[in-house]
């Protein structure tokens, strides 16, 4: 594996890639990796990349000034052991210095999409995630990067901003990684203590009673999202943030059930922020009742 801290080492390698006929597959990464990264890595093959590169950077330009920046783990030295064994061909490890060089003051600002939910919640989050991200994207240039669904709306308005701002690269939005008890793998369960991961699953168990009521033919948000809020109410320890049922393009309370719907949640668990998602296809529900 080839490990650069440099823009001009990481485009010299990927040249030599390209010249070489290799197909780029991109995976960005804020580090302290788990299997639901591993399981980008092999989305990026089964969709024809052969030349894997990995990114490893906790971008400061996305945490808010009451985040946990400072905190957020980081273990560079077996991230770095677990992706050689990965068989992953480049790992770009760039400084804050690198990413952001004195005198920078361009940012990304982030549309309609980045508003609702965490846009609202998390003031200049989605921009911070849009610069980097494209940052990143010019200085892999990949074929492809593949994101995972369970941040959804960061997939949202990643999409957009490729779309609106003509990024030449194909974009692979992978399903959530999840436990054997189903909660979304993410570096931050890392800070639950034991009894906070016994309760933790409790936000996907709501978000699939909300689905379960739309397949069964109740298409009323306010009655859902309440549904939701009742199954979160009887797990102890959990505090609701947002229980939301949205478009699943618009992120805004759908007009009726026609376009995919996402149900979307997050809660605070101690000092741990959970979020997550259930997608439901609008190909996958009925209407002749209607």
């Amino acid at each position: 594996m080839i490990l650069a801290t440099t823009i001009d080492d990481t485009r010299a390698a990927i040249a030599k890639a390209r010249v070489a006929g290799r197909t780029i597959g991109f995976i960005p990464t804020m580090g302290f990796l788990h299997d639901g990264h591993f399981s980008l890595i092999d989305t990026a093959r089964t969709n024809g990349a052969d030349f894997i590169v990995v990114s490893i950077f906790v971008n400061p330009t996305q945490f808010g000034p009451n985040e946990d920046f400072e905190r957020y783990p980081r273990d560079e030295a077996r991230d770095k052991a677990v992706l050689e064994g990965k068989a992953v061909d480049l790992l770009f490890l760039p400084s804050v210095g690198v990413m952001y060089p004195p005198g920078s003051q361009t940012l990304v600002h982030t549309g309609a999409v980045a508003q609702p939910l965490e846009g609202e919640r998390r003031p200049g989050h989605f921009d911070g995630v849009a610069t980097v991200v494209l940052k990143l994207l010019n200085i892999v240039q990949p074929d492809l990067a593949v994101f995972g669904r369970k941040d959804a709306q960061q997939c949202a308005v990643i999409e957009r901003m490729v779309r609106d701002l003509d990024v030449p690269v194909k974009l692979v939005f992978a399903e959530t990684a999840r436990e054997d008890d189903d909660l979304a793998r993410s570096s931050r369960n890392s800070y639950l203590s034991a009894d906070e991961r016994a309760i933790a699953p409790a936000l996907y168990r709501a978000l699939r009673a909300g689905e379960v009521a739309i397949r069964r033919g109740i298409h009323d948000s306010v009655a859902i999202e309440a549904l939701m809020r009742k199954a979160i109410e009887e797990s102890p320890g959990l505090t609701i943030d947002y229980l939301a049922v949205i478009d699943a393009e618009t992120f805004l309370a759908p007009a009726d059930f026609r376009r995919d719907i996402l149900l979307a949640g997050a809660v605070k668990l101690g000092r741990t922020r959970l979020i997550d998602n259930v997608r439901i296809a609008r190909t996958s529900l009925h209407f002749s009742h209607l």
